[in-house]
């Protein structure tokens, strides 16, 4: 599963969701200029470098970088191992409300080196003398600029089909994070086995469907999630959700007109998305407004439930959504 937070449709929704073109408003100084606080400039370099593999290569970075900043959607999932980042590029309104109180002032601490709509400021994040860069973005985007991030420190780079735990794990090596990833990962295992086991019998007999709809979705219409957290449902815990043909693009790039809301009439449970509330996200609230809507056998029955997802592509917000997804089933009716 590529980390693909979840909250996309076509080429609006994987814009939206991933930190896609980012542009240079201005080139780095020379080597000398940049301030970067390589291990070679300290001396006895073998000894205060190693090296780590990502798609630019194997990339030599300090042992233990002192000054981190992140680009695009290494931002969060760098700050939620722990990271206290020097620079980032700015995340959504939408991300910043559902990250805990902790992540969001590692966030706000950070200078701003470029903003959520594409452009990096590569002489102000120059000038912040980083040790080690950490980027994920189109490989086009890639192509642009990489060579002068480079130049301005060393940088790790991921493409935006890496797998979300592929990329915690990256992350976490790259960034010297790995204990708090540790701890994440045993905390979403014991999270997917508890739910497997409590909800075994549901799980085996139930079919399921994932609605959503996003602030990019054309008015009236929502699509069938089969990313974002909605693949962590279906691929780790086992819900019998629809997902797109091999080789076809995700059933999540479709809008559906909400005339087509009736069709979900066919499936036992129908999750869709919360805030931490517990209400149904602005952009959803229209569907549930529908009479079409409401007089669906699952909503009428008590089995359309309510989800809480604040992101896909790192364990934090991954576990939050699994004890939403835990406290959503319990509370479904015995099925008749």
């Amino acid at each position: 599963m590529s980390n693909t937070p979840l909250m996309r449709r076509g080429a609006a929704l994987a814009a939206a969701l991933m930190s896609a073109s980012l542009l240079l408003t201005a080139c780095g100084g020379d080597g000398d200029d940049t301030g970067g606080t390589s291990a070679d400039s300290r001396g006895d370099k073998a000894a205060k470098t190693r090296s780590v593999k990502a798609e630019n290569g194997t990339v030599e970075i300090p042992a233990d970088p002192r000054r981190i900043v992140t680009i695009g959607n290494t931002n969060l999932p760098f700050i939620d191992l722990g990271g206290k980042p020097v620079g980032v590029t700015e995340a959504s309104d939408s991300e910043l409300a559902v990250l805990p109180k902790e992540q969001r002032a590692a966030y706000e601490a950070a200078e701003i080196v470029g903003s959520n709509g594409g452009e990096v400021d590569v002489e102000k994040l120059a000038a912040l003398k980083p040790d080690l860069i950490l980027v994920q973005f189109h490989s086009n985007d890639w192509a642009k600029v990489g060579k002068q991030l480079e130049a301005v420190a060393p940088t790790v780079y991921w493409g935006l089909d890496t797998e979300w735990k592929s990329f915690a794990d990256a992350i976490a090596e790259a960034g010297n994070v790995a204990d708090a990833l540790e701890q994440q990962k045993a905390d979403f295992e014991a999270k997917v086995a508890k739910i497997q086991e409590t909800y075994g019998e549901t799980i085996k007999d139930t079919s399921f469907v994932d609605v959503s709809r996003g602030d990019w979705s054309d008015p009236g219409t929502f699509y069938i999630a089969d990313i974002g957290c909605s693949e962590i449902a279906r691929d780790d815990i086992g819900l019998d959700l629809p997902e797109a043909a091999e080789g076809k693009d995700p059933l999540a790039y479709e809008s559906l007109p909400f005339e087509q809301i009736g069709e979900l009439s066919e499936y036992d449970v129908i999750t869709y998305p919360v805030g931490a509330d517990g209400k149904p996200t602005a952009p959803f609230a229209p569907v549930v407004k529908t009479n079409t809507w409401k007089s669906l056998p699952a909503v009428r029955s008590g089995r359309a439930l309510g989800v809480f997802c604040p992101g896909n592509n790192s364990y934090g917000p991954v576990n939050q959504y699994l004890d939403s997804l835990d406290s959503a089933l319990a509370t479904l009716p015995v099925k008749q």
